[in-house]
């Protein structure tokens, strides 16, 4: 129990310093922005995502969306893509909702 406990731990600690270092790099809170959009606890897809912003007033594009959701995918690890329907629909892994609430309450 120990070992597995560790490794939570780890990982824990591991994605709070990804997200740290995510959104140090988020000058017009765009990141920000749609780290909250996931914390309702909906499925977006990146269309929703990219409307979303927009009427948040981000000068956005609708490919430069997708390739931050997917990078927000791959490398803080948080996201869910339901891939079986015509387009991905992503949500926040139950997992990490207080990690980024937590993270973000601080930004």
């Amino acid at each position: 129990m120990s070992n597995w406990w560790l490794t939570l731990s780890q990982t824990t600690d591991q994605v709070k310093e990804r997200l740290v270092k995510y959104l140090r790099r988020d000058e017009t809170n765009l990141r920000k922005t749609v780290l909250k959009m996931f914390l309702n606890g909906d499925t977006y897809t990146t269309n929703d995502i990219y409307n979303n912003l927009v009427q948040h007033g981000f000068d956005v594009n609708y490919r430069g969306v997708s390739a931050m959701v997917g990078l927000m995918n791959t490398r803080l690890g948080i996201l869910r893509i339901d891939v079986t329907r015509e387009h991905n629909h992503y949500s926040l892994k139950d997992d990490f909702k207080e990690i980024v609430k937590g993270v973000l309450d601080n930004f």
